[in-house]
């Protein structure tokens, strides 16, 4: 069995510590930008599970500088404990989704802050530009530079359900020119999507590990209030996990997960005060407990099940 320090499973703090030799904090942005999803260019209400927030619901205050957003968080973590080094997370909408000078000023602004040790951006592989690639190509050369890409699900039957708005080809292709440049790619992906069964989400993680890609989110299905997907819900055509029928299938996902990709999230934060269901995934430290007790049990671990396909590359 591989270990990655306490874990069975190759988590996003074991490889920062690797990495950069101790442990390091993300201090979450928000570049003010809005989504071709709701702003009119691909649709009007975004992705069915996206809440006002636009998966930036913990981000920062849009209304101040990128630096004064930085010292802010930094000031808040570091009452409690000794912190030398942060990434920043630019997370709320798609933060690719502006002019190149813009985007170039705000990056630059968070990767030569020198706290900070790596750029982590959130967006869709629709918005990603050959000139965006040219810029965050050259920001790579200073520090490192993560795309992280809202992927979901492989099938496209749930993405026309969801409202992802891009073909899987479009994934592809960003994924492609990113690998390109030596940009590190993390991959959103959404369990427990209506109408997707336990082999539908195991045939999205098949398809990630033949993907060139260096991290994953598993992002339990979270109802949020306010959204399409809470109305569908509320009327009954669908329902989320258990919490036991949830850590089944997680162990199931990181078995068949390729050994070397970081698990940069296990099951999400939902807000509490928009959260509807299901309510066990505020009690987060739960459910991580449980999931490596469970994984200690079974002799479980990330890549127990990976196979590497015959004569395959990475694409």
């Amino acid at each position: 069995m591989r270990k990655w320090g306490e874990k069975p499973y190759h988590s996003l703090d074991y490889m920062l510590r690797e990495r950069f030799g101790e442990k390091v904090y993300k201090v979450t942005l928000n570049g003010g930008m809005s989504c071709p999803n709701r702003d009119g260019k691909i649709g009007t209400r975004g992705c069915i599970f996206c809440s006002a927030g636009g998966s930036g619901d913990f981000a920062a205050d849009a209304a101040l500088s990128i630096t004064d957003q930085i010292e802010g968080q930094i000031a808040i973590l570091s009452q409690k404990r000794p912190i030398h080094k942060y990434i920043a997370y630019f997370q709320a909408y798609t933060n690719t989704y502006a002019p190149v000078e813009y985007l170039e000023k705000i990056f630059t602004e968070a990767i030569t802050h020198p706290k900070v040790v790596a750029l982590s951006i959130g967006t869709r592989p629709d918005c990603l530009s050959p000139e965006i690639v040219e810029l965050l190509s050259r920001l790579n050369r200073q520090k490192p530079v993560w795309v992280e890409l809202g992927l979901q699900t492989i099938h496209e039957t749930t993405a026309q359900y969801i409202r992802r708005g891009y073909p899987l080809s479009v994934f592809n292709d960003a994924v492609q020119r990113l690998r390109k440049e030596g940009i590190e790619v993390i991959v959103h992906t959404i369990l427990g999507l209506p109408r997707e069964s336990n082999e539908d989400i195991l045939a999205t993680m098949e398809y990630l590990n033949q993907m060139d890609i260096q991290g994953i989110k598993l992002q339990l299905l979270h109802v949020l209030r306010g959204t399409d997907l809470a109305a569908d819900y509320e009327e009954g055509m669908f329902q989320t996990y258990e919490r036991d029928e949830y850590l089944s299938l997680l162990i199931e996902c990181l078995e068949h997960l390729r050994p070397d990709i970081v698990i940069h999230r296990i099951t999400g934060d939902g807000p509490k005060d928009l959260l509807i269901a299901p309510l066990w995934a505020s009690r987060k430290r739960e459910v991580l407990n449980l999931l490596h007790h469970r994984m200690k049990e079974q002799q479980s671990f990330q890549g127990r099940l990976y196979k590497t396909a015959p004569d395959s590359n990475k694409q």
